[in-house]
């Protein structure tokens, strides 16, 4: 038979204390669980883990590996020395439950304690944390929201996934790229272990008028050359509804004004900020195009100045 080379399997060295041991085994035995890992060879791999640790916790067992084993090598023939006596035999094992320890183990041990209903029931690991993601109006971020979210989870040996729905509480002031926290929603515990939390990505729809940064939120406001120039009041959207803004006379396109408080709710609440964008009429009729002829006798007006000096 092939010897086998527990520190190896656990990641350790061969002075490795017995709570070194202790960790390590419980890293690998998640990183390998067959009901969360997704690696072909989970299972096999999670057995080879109790098998190790199986042999290494035990202080005898330990002793007796390191006795027969120092002077080999992992994948070398192996066979115990003649009157080996399997003074491990009575003790057995409750790890063995997870299907049994190989040939090499039971060689030096002995045949291990029969086999219980409950495969894993001697692993405690808190459940692993589950992720999602939400896309959600910006209308919804403003005033809050309750969402149905279906989750799709895999049971070991079932045919199917097994489908749940939440109904999941989307606080007022959300912002994107925020996470939620179900607590108990993600993977199972073991060995009487918590559930694994559940953590929902928030991310925002497109909007057809604002643009989001954080809790603010940005408007670019169409306005006619007379309101730049003279000066207005304006309606404007806002998600709370629409308010009036004073245009300053002598605006210019870029000018950004500010809503304070107008974003999204918040401690403090974000603004909004409109940033005007003066749209020149088309010249489209006689009566249009001598309007303009006249304004370009009346003003003294060269808007490339600057690039001339």
């Amino acid at each position: 038979m092939e010897f086998k080379d527990y520190y190896s399997t656990l990641g350790i060295k061969r002075d490795a204390t017995p709570e070194e041991i202790k960790r390590a085994y419980r890293k690998k035995a998640r990183q390998y669980h067959p009901d969360v890992s997704k690696e072909a060879d989970a299972e096999e791999r999670f057995k080879e883990v109790q098998e190790a640790y199986a042999a290494l916790k035990d202080p005898e067992k330990r002793e007796a590996y390191d006795r027969f084993g120092k002077d080999w090598k992992a994948g070398q023939d192996f066979s115990p020395p003649p009157g080996w006596e399997r003074e491990f035999a009575s003790q057995g094992d409750p790890f063995a439950q997870a299907g049994g320890f190989s040939d090499f183990f039971e060689s030096l041990f002995g045949g291990a304690a029969p086999r219980g209903d409950d495969r894993y029931a001697h692993i405690t690991a808190r459940g692993q944390d589950a992720h999602a993601k939400i896309t959600i109006s910006l209308e919804d971020a403003y005033a809050g929201v309750n969402r149905a979210l279906t989750l799709s989870t895999s049971e070991r040996g079932a045919r199917e996934a097994a489908t749940r729905t939440l109904s999941v509480r989307i606080p007022a002031g959300v912002t994107a790229g925020q996470r939620i926290r179900l607590a108990g929603q993600g993977g199972p515990g073991f060995g009487g272990r918590p559930n694994g939390d559940l953590f929902i990505e928030i991310s925002f729809a497109p909007h057809r008028l604002f643009r989001p940064e954080d809790r603010d939120l940005y408007l670019e406001l169409p306005i006619a050359p007379w309101e730049a120039a003279l000066g207005s009041a304006i309606p404007v959207p806002t998600l709370g509804g629409k308010v009036e803004l004073k245009i300053p006379a002598g605006s210019q396109s870029g000018n950004k004004l500010r809503l304070k408080g107008r974003g999204l709710p918040g401690d403090p609440p974000g603004n909004q900020y409109v940033v005007l964008s003066i749209v020149t009429p088309i010249a489209d009729t006689a009566a249009a195009r001598t309007l303009y002829e006249r304004m370009e006798k009346e003003f003294s007006f060269d808007p490339r100045a600057e690039l001339e000096s």
